[in-house]
């Protein structure tokens, strides 16, 4: 490439400004999820796609029971779809797939497929977080 050629010039250094702002929004955007399970927090991960059938059916199941147990569990989902890794790491073989970890951070109970939410309140009592004070689905005004 000829370098001298002033429009070649001002065209690599946008060409090289605009892949380093690239490489760095990629690296920026990129969801952390080091974390995950939480250390003395029991957790449930549910890893899906949001555009799989039974994974949009378990998503306000999901928003519901993360807001239920702020601060006694952690409710949260991973689209596998965009975060491949994250399936690798779970090792995860079909969607969706709820992880339920202790406090430890020790897997201690694995489901496929939808799960309802009076199975998950289920699960989490048994992990001995109490049932969250949830309004009946069949009295919602």
């Amino acid at each position: 490439m000829n370098l001298k050629n002033p429009v070649l010039k001002k065209t690599g250094k946008l060409t090289f400004f605009l892949m380093f702002f690239l490489f760095m929004a990629t690296g920026l955007l990129a969801a952390d999820f080091s974390a995950i399970p939480e250390k003395g927090m029991v957790t449930m991960v549910d890893l899906g796609a949001k555009k799989c059938i039974p994974c949009k059916m378990m998503a306000p199941i999901l928003e519901k029971l993360e807001t239920a147990y702020k601060g006694n569990a952690n409710i949260i989902f991973i689209d596998v779809w965009e975060n491949p890794k994250q399936a690798t790491r779970f090792k995860t073989r079909m969607i969706p797939t709820q992880i339920f970890f202790n406090e430890k951070g020790e897997e201690v109970f694995r489901h496929v497929g939808f799960f309802d939410e009076a199975s998950i309140v289920a699960q989490m009592d048994k992990m001995g977080i109490n049932p969250p004070n949830l309004p009946d689905p069949g009295n919602e005004e």
